[in-house]
C-alpha cells in the first residue's frame, strides 16, 4: 500500500474505532491532545477530529501516530474497543449517524464522561428496539405480497404441478388403503390415527389458529363450533405439516412456501391424481372437461376442485389456465396463471388486492340470476380471447367468485364453451371500466359526498411478537389446559 493511500474504511478499518484506539493509548501514556498533537505535526484540533472517527487517516499519518504513541499500526487497527466505554460510545456514534435516527429529527447527543454507560445503553436499548419496529412493519404487507409475487411464479413455470407431493399423496393414501372416491371423514381420521395422531374437537381453539398440533401428546386439536368449508381439509392440512416436517416459519417466504405445499398435499388426499385425471382425460376425451364434474365426483367445494384442476391441467392435459378467487367488491383474493392472461398488479407485482375488470367473467357472474347453472364467458383482452367459467360461494368474508379461464384455442375441450356470452375488457386502460361515464361525472359533480369503508387491514399494526399473526399466549395455555395429565 503506497504511503499517501487511506487506511480503507471498512469492518477491520472503521474510523469510529480507529480513534477510541488513539484516544486510549494517548491517555494510557498520560499525553494530553496538545502533547500528542505537537509529536505528529498536527493542530490539537485534527487530532480531535481523528479521535472523534470524524475523518478517514492516511497510513502515514497512522504510522507517525503509532510511533509516538509507542504502539505498532496493528494495534491500532484492532478490531476490537480498547474499553467497554470505548464500545458503548463507538455504538451510540454510528445509531446517531444511520438513517433511522437521522428520520426521527432528533439533536445529536454528545458523548461527555457524565453521560453514564447506563444511559447509553438504555439509548441503543431503544433504538434497537426502534429498528426492529421499523423492519417489522416496513417487511408488511409489501414484503410478504413481493414474496407471493415470487412464488406465483415458480408455481407457473412448473404449471403448477409438484410431483412429490403427489408421490407423498399415493403413499398417504395406500397407508389406508383408500382406492378411489371421495374420502371420507372416517378414512380422515384413520388417516391420522395411522400416523399416530388422535382428534379432538374443542370450543376454545384460540381464534388466530385453524388447528394445533400437539407432536408431544400425538394430538390435532380443532375447532367445535366454528364454521369451516371442510373440516376435512383442516385435518389434512395438519397432517400435511407434520408429514412434511414443516416448523415454525421463519419469515415471510417461508410461511407462504409452507401454506403453499401444505394445501397442495391436502388437496392431492381429497382428490387423488390416478382418480382425478382417469375423469379430467376422459373427459376431454369427449370434450366435456368441467370443474363442476371434478367437484361432485368428490365431494369437495368448488374451490378445491379448481385448486386441483390448476395442478393436473397443463402438466396432464396440455392446457394452461389461469384461476381467479374473487371478492364480490372486485379485488382479488387469489390467483394464479401460466396462460399469458395479464392480471392487474400493483408496483411491486402483487396481484392480491388489485382489482378486477368489471367485464371480466369473476365480476360479471354476480350478476347472474342463475346461481346454480354453470356461467361460462368470452372475453377479448388486449392480450387475446380468453373463456372463463365462474362460480359463486360464500365464507365468513361475504360472496366471492372462482374462477378458471384458458386461451381461445384451448376453449374446445370444455363444456361451455359454446356460450353466447361475451365481452371486451380494454384494462390496463382507465378508460374500460374505472372512469365513470363524462355525462355521470357532469350531473353529479360537486354533490356527492361519499363516506369511505375501510378495509380493518389496512391500518391495522402486525400482531406483537409473531408476523404468523398466531396468539401465542393463547396457543400455549391452551396446551396446557388440554395436554393429557402424566402416567402416575
Amino acid at each position: 500500500m503506497a504511503q499517501n493511500d487511506a487506511v480503507p474504511a471498512d469492518d477491520s478499518y472503521d474510523p469510529l474505532l480507529i480513534g477510541q484506539r488513539i484516544r486510549a493509548r494517548r491517555q494510557q501514556r498520560g499525553l494530553s491532545l496538545a502533547a500528542l498533537a505537537a509529536e505528529v505535526g498536527r493542530a490539537p484540533s485534527q487530532l480531535s477530529v481523528i479521535e472523534n472517527g470524524k475523518r478517514e487517516l492516511r497510513l502515514g499519518e497512522l504510522s507517525r501516530i503509532a510511533r509516538a504513541l509507542e504502539v505498532s499500526v496493528d494495534d491500532l487497527l484492532a478490531p476490537e474497543a480498547p474499553s467497554r466505554r470505548a464500545g458503548l460510545e463507538i455504538a451510540l456514534e454510528r445509531a446517531q449517524s444511520g438513517s433511522l435516527y437521522r428520520s426521527l429529527d432528533l439533536p445529536d447527543l454528545p458523548v461527555r464522561k457524565s453521560l453514564s454507560d447506563a444511559a447509553i445503553e438504555t439509548i441503543l436499548a431503544l433504538h434497537e428496539e426502534l429498528r426492529r419496529l421499523h423492519e417489522e412493519r416496513a417487511a408488511t404487507p409489501e414484503e410478504a405480497r413481493r414474496v407471493n409475487g415470487q412464488l406465483r411464479e415458480e408455481q407457473s413455470q412448473g404449471g403448477n404441478y409438484y410431483p412429490e407431493l403427489e408421490e407423498r399423496a399415493r403413499e398417504l393414501l395406500e397407508r389406508i388403503g383408500h382406492r378411489g372416491g371421495p374420502l371420507s371423514h372416517s378414512k380422515v381420521s384413520r388417516l391420522a390415527a395411522e400416523l399416530g395422531f388422535s382428534l379432538h374437537s374443542v370450543p376454545d381453539l384460540p381464534h388466530s389458529t385453524r388447528s394445533i398440533t400437539d407432536s408431544e401428546h400425538r394430538r390435532i386439536y380443532l375447532p367445535l363450533g366454528r364454521a369451516t368449508s371442510d373440516p376435512r381439509s383442516t385435518v389434512l392440512q395438519a397432517i400435511a405439516a407434520h408429514v412434511l416436517g414443516k416448523e415454525e416459519p421463519t419469515d415471510y417466504g417461508d410461511l407462504l412456501r409452507q401454506r403453499v405445499e401444505t394445501n397442495y398435499l391436502a388437496c392431492a388426499l381429497l382428490l387423488p391424481e390416478r382418480g382425478a385425471l382417469d375423469l379430467l382425460q376422459g373427459a376431454k376425451a369427449r370434450r366435456e372437461l368441467s370443474v363442476e364434474d371434478l367437484r361432485d365426483e368428490f365431494a369437495v367445494s368448488y374451490e378445491t376442485a379448481a385448486h386441483r384442476f390448476t395442478n393436473l391441467a397443463t402438466h396432464h392435459l396440455g392446457i394452461p389456465v389461469h384461476f381467479l378467487k374473487v371478492h364480490s367488491s372486485g379485488t382479488i383474493l387469489k390467483a394464479y396463471q401460466n396462460d399469458a392472461v395479464r392480471f392487474p398488479t400493483d408496483a411491486l407485482g402483487a396481484v392480491e388486492g388489485q382489482r378486477v375488470c368489471r367485464w371480466w367473467s369473476a365480476r360479471r357472474v354476480f350478476r347472474s340470476e342463475d346461481r346454480m347453472g354453470q356461467y361460462c364467458q368470452y372475453t377479448d383482452k388486449p392480450g387475446g380471447t380468453y373463456w372463463c367459467t365462474s362460480h359463486i360461494e360464500s365464507g365468513p368474508g361475504g360472496e366471492f367468485s372462482i374462477s378458471v379461464g384458458t386461451a381461445y384455442q384451448h376453449t374446445k375441450w370444455f363444456r361451455g364453451r359454446e356460450t353466447t356470452v361475451r365481452h371486451t375488457s380494454t384494462c390496463p386502460d382507465p378508460a374500460c371500466c374505472r372512469e365513470p361515464a363524462p355525462e355521470l361525472v357532469d350531473r353529479w359533480e360537486g354533490s356527492v359526498w361519499p363516506v369511505a369503508r375501510l378495509h380493518a387491514s389496512l391500518l391495522a399494526a402486525m400482531p406483537t411478537g409473531t408476523f404468523t399473526g398466531v396468539d401465542r399466549v393463547a396457543m400455549l395455555e391452551f396446551l396446557e389446559r388440554h395436554a393429557p395429565e402424566a402416567d402416575g
